[in-house]
Formats: C-alpha cells, structure tokens, sequence
C-alpha cells in the first residue's frame, strides 16, 4: 500500500493532512526562514540553504528572496537558472527545470491541484500534476504556471500570463489562457 506522499508525488489522490507531510512542509518552512531572513552579504548561508531545500540542483542556482515553496524536495533545477524576488513553487508534484532559465518576479508555479468533489476536498483530498520546464526558457514577471503544463526549449512566456496549456519549443506565448503569439528563429 503506498503512503500518502508516494500518493502525491504520483499524482494520485492523497491526504494533504498526513502527518509526514506536515512534517516535510514544517522543515521546509524552517529552511524558507533562514534564507528568506538571510541578509544579501550572507551568500555562503544561502547557498547551503537552498543545498537543504532544493531536491536535485545543477551549478549557479540564484534565488532571490523572498522565496516561497511546499516540499522543495520535488524541485530539480539544471545550471544556471536564476529565480528573482517573490516566486512561489507549489512543488507537490515534481518540478523539473531545465539549464539556463530566468523567472522574472512573482512568478507562481502551481503543480497542486484539487478535486471537483466538493466532498473528497472537504476531507482535505487533493492531488498534483508535473510540470517541465525547459532550457533557456525565460519566464515574464507574475506569470502562472499551472499543474501538469509543459513549457518547451528557448520559449519565452510573457509577463502576466497564465499557462494552462503546453507550450512548444522556440516561442514566445502570452495572455490568459497563455497562447503563441510569434515563433523563434534563431
């Protein structure tokens, strides 16, 4: 029988209640603390922070706080990628980030999703959707990514949009719903 976090990093139904998920989302919050309250000279602190609360990283993650996420175990992020002020990862299902990608502020990344049943949310149901995020994509500020999306290579998204549909390679997409706009040449 699985546990209620092999449930959800599935994709499946599970308890959000679950004491071992509390338990992951509390330590999360402790390591969200410390690098969120570490001042801008501490980069030796924050660095062995993110070390802690990020799952798998490449070389020269850049975050800037404030920086918010639930599990950060569920995030893999390639080299170079940078992450400015005020992101959120929802990242109750895996997230995976290519090379080389720039989030510009507020973006929100949102893998958590719930039930149309009013009843399997009242008892605190729900259940996440992978995203993938390519290489050399750059995301505009206060775009949302939504649960289950995949946002192909060298793709810009513009600011302000929300993605709930898969975006190809070499495109710049914006607007809500997020849509093609233009195609890439290189």
């Amino acid at each position: 029988m699985k546990t209620e976090k092999e449930k959800m990093i599935a994709g499946e139904l599970y308890n959000a209640f679950d004491p071992e998920l509390i338990s992951d989302r509390c330590n999360c919050r402790f390591l969200l603390k410390e690098f969120n309250d570490s001042k801008p000279d501490e980069t030796e602190l924050r660095q062995n922070t993110l070390k802690k609360l990020i799952g798998t990283q490449g070389n020269n993650l850049l975050i800037e706080p404030p920086f918010y996420c639930d599990y950060g175990s569920n995030i893999t992020v390639g080299n170079n990628v940078y992450f400015n002020f005020n992101c959120v990862v929802l990242d109750v299902a895996p997230v995976i980030i290519g090379d080389s990608v720039l989030f510009a502020p507020n973006v929100q990344i949102y893998t958590a999703t719930h039930p149309l049943d009013w009843e399997q949310r009242s008892q605190g149901l729900e259940y996440a959707k992978m995203i993938i995020i390519g290489s050399h994509v750059w995301v505009g500020g206060g775009a949302i990514i939504c649960p289950g999306v995949q946002i192909g290579d060298r793709t810009v998204i513009g600011a302000g949009s929300v993605v709930t549909k898969d975006i190809p390679t070499d495109v710049v997409a914006a607007g809500n719903p997020c849509k093609i706009i233009r195609t890439l040449t290189h």
